[in-house]
């Protein structure tokens, strides 16, 4: 063990970096490249062995790993308004226009929020709740008016006669109270 990697092999012909940390020494044996500033290996950190290219290239990721073009393969940017441009690595979507590109939808949306009807459809339900509860007010009053009206008639049935009733009796029952 050098420097927390540990080697296998038989120590004299043959040696090789195992485990964390081999991609420290050598890459682990796998393809490294660099272009435009940015870096990718194909060298998995965690696995004991084995090389795998990383996102967006293809190859054996030991001696070649080569860039994917996604644009050219249709593999990204598929909505109409999209304009795709291949990087090393990966790729760039634009939309035309006034639009914004959404990585996760893989759409174009509109940078201009339009307000005006999202804040017209917040009035008519405030309005459409308002004309609600008038109504639900009205018909409230109207039936507490109607039945107060008939506990009146009643009451006043018991001490004289009313001239649209005929002969009441003294006493009008309610139910069993």
């Amino acid at each position: 063990m050098v420097q927390g990697v540990k080697f296998v092999g038989d120590g004299y012909t043959h040696c090789e970096a195992s485990g964390a940390l081999r991609c420290g020494i050598n890459n682990g044996g796998c393809w490294k490249g660099t272009k435009d500033g940015m870096t990718f290996s194909a060298c998995i950190d965690d696995h004991t062995k084995g090389c795998k290219c990383p996102l967006g290239f293809k190859g054996d990721g030991v001696n070649s790993c080569e860039d994917i073009d996604e644009c050219k393969e249709r593999l990204a940017c598929q909505c109409p308004e999209c304009k795709c441009k291949n990087t090393w690595g990966g790729y760039d979507c634009s939309c035309k226009g006034n639009l914004l590109y959404m990585h996760e939808h893989d759409t174009c949306i509109s940078k201009d929020v339009k307000t005006e009807f999202s804040w017209g459809l917040v009035w008519v339900i405030i309005l459409g709740l308002a004309a609600a509860g008038v109504g639900a007010y009205a018909v409230y009053k109207y039936r507490i008016r109607r039945y107060m009206d008939s506990e009146i008639r009643a009451i006043m049935a018991q001490y004289m006669p009313l001239d649209n009733q005929g002969e009441v009796p003294n006493h009008v029952s309610h139910g069993n109270v």
